[in-house]
């Protein structure tokens, strides 16, 4: 996860050095790499949003706000953004079932939501960007 926080992402060139290091296969590397849905093997937005898909969310209206989000940002699941601001990913359990629908935006799980809370999350992040951008 060091890689991926300092780069955004983990090449392919990272799996090998890092295979390298620990005395690792490549392959054994990259299994465990392509297992975790919150290890990014190919480059992602400045903000990743995970759209928890899991039965339970699912049955409290994850479609929904799938759906929404697509409209939202202009992007199917999996896609980023034009500007590269976000990546809408589905992911298959955040382990909120009780408080679904879920989303997991930036490492942050967001419960209970709804197309509006959607919204704000999306110009929270456009904020803090812009924010962002202006002090840096």
């Amino acid at each position: 996860m060091i890689l991926q926080e300092s780069r955004g992402w983990v090449s392919h060139d990272a799996i090998r050095d890092v295979a390298e290091v620990l005395g690792m296969t490549v392959e054994e590397v990259d299994g465990i790499a392509t297992f975790y849905d919150l290890v990014f093997r190919s480059p992602v937005g400045k903000h990743v949003i995970m759209v928890c898909d899991s039965v339970s969310c699912w049955v409290m209206g994850e479609e929904k706000i799938s759906d929404h989000l697509q409209k939202r940002l202009g992007v199917e699941p999996g896609g980023t953004t034009a500007d590269g601001m976000f990546t809408l990913l589905p992911v298959g359990c955040l382990g909120a079932c009780d408080r679904g629908p879920a989303l997991m935006v930036d490492g942050e799980i967001v419960e209970d939501i709804t197309p509006e809370r959607a919204d704000e999350i999306i110009a929270r992040c456009r904020k803090e960007s812009d924010a962002h951008t202006a002090h840096g």
